[in-house]
């Protein structure tokens, strides 16, 4: 007697119990804390061609590999999309680039502080001495050699940086800090080592060395203020509204790109990939808001940087108004 055949339908998720999810995290995260182990698997393969393949991997448009993929992406991390405008996605580049509800990260009002333009965790912070600020302790780097040159970071010397790493399971898009004009572009094709912790604490100028795009803007008070987006493995793509180009690891140029595009506190900017780093800086004169240190989570929209006073000191600024 023929034997039935069976029911080879492909079942995307696993339900798995809480005791069970809890033992695949604890596991998840002994991994990650082998330093040796994390810093060779993230670094030390082919990292221009994984970003490539992983950029073409992650447009394929079928629901199976989708769900797969969402399913071993949510192994590894806290992915949480709850409050994804969307709840479907054709393929895992849309996730990775998703739109949220509206309402979901509500925008601070106060008029004396600049808002955080993306989600992320607070790395190094501070103040910047003359041209120089750090990655990690011990690991000093220019704002030169990050923006490209010495004439374009001098508004920031002796100012206020702060650097907001975006994990893979994060919002991934970034947002204006206050009103403003983007007034230049600069982007710099490079490398794409990973920017995690561990890479920051072994990797010199790991800034200076990965594909960015610096973007200088002016708020509408006078104020210089700058947002360099860091790309990573796996994440060497940024697209930005005004520009109507994909700023990639192939992109020829032109990489001095003038702008003249009036943007509103809060109002999106664009997107990576994937995940990465934001570093934003601000002249002489701004500081830290109080709570902002180092392994803090930020979302999009909080109270980020105190604006100085109308007396203050701020270079390359006019007053607030």
């Amino acid at each position: 007697m023929r034997k039935p055949k069976r029911n080879l339908r492909f079942r995307p998720s696993v339900k798995l119990s809480d005791t069970h999810r809890s033992r695949l995290r604890s596991w998840r995260d002994r991994l990650l804390l082998q330093e040796n182990l994390n810093f060779l698997v993230t670094n030390r393969l082919p990292r221009l061609l994984a970003t490539r393949l992983m950029g073409r991997f992650s447009r394929i448009r079928n629901r199976y590999v989708v769900k797969a993929s969402l399913a071993a992406w949510r192994l590894f991390t806290d992915l949480d999309l709850s409050d994804a405008r969307h709840s479907r996605f054709g393929s895992l580049h849309e996730c990775f680039t998703r739109e949220l509800r509206p309402g979901s990260r509500p925008i601070e009002a106060a008029g004396d502080v600049l808002v955080s333009p993306c989600d992320g965790i607070i790395g190094e912070a501070g103040e910047v001495r003359g041209l120089g600020v750090f990655q990690a302790k011990g690991f000093p780097y220019s704002l030169a050699d990050l923006f490209g040159s010495a004439a374009a970071a001098a508004p920031f010397e002796d100012g206020c940086y702060v650097t907001l790493r975006l994990t893979s399971d994060m919002y991934h898009r970034f947002h204006a800090p206050d009103d403003a004009t983007v007034e230049h572009v600069t982007y710099i094709s490079g490398d794409t080592w990973n920017v995690n912790p561990i890479a920051l604490r072994r990797v010199e100028r790991l800034f200076c060395r990965n594909e960015r795009a610096v973007l200088r803007m002016r708020l509408r008070a006078g104020y210089p203020v700058a947002l360099v987006a860091v790309a990573a493995i796996l994440v060497a793509s940024i697209r930005l509204h005004f520009l109507d180009v994909l700023l990639h690891l192939r992109w020829n140029g032109p990489n001095e790109i003038p702008c003249d595009h009036p943007v509103g506190r809060g109002q999106e900017l664009g997107w990576f990939e994937h995940g990465s780093t934001i570093i934003m800086f601000a002249p002489r004169g701004f500081k830290l808001c109080p709570g902002i240190a180092t392994g803090c989570r930020v979302r999009m929209g909080q109270r980020l940087l105190q604006v100085p006073p109308k007396s203050a000191d701020c270079q390359g600024t006019t007053t607030r108004a």
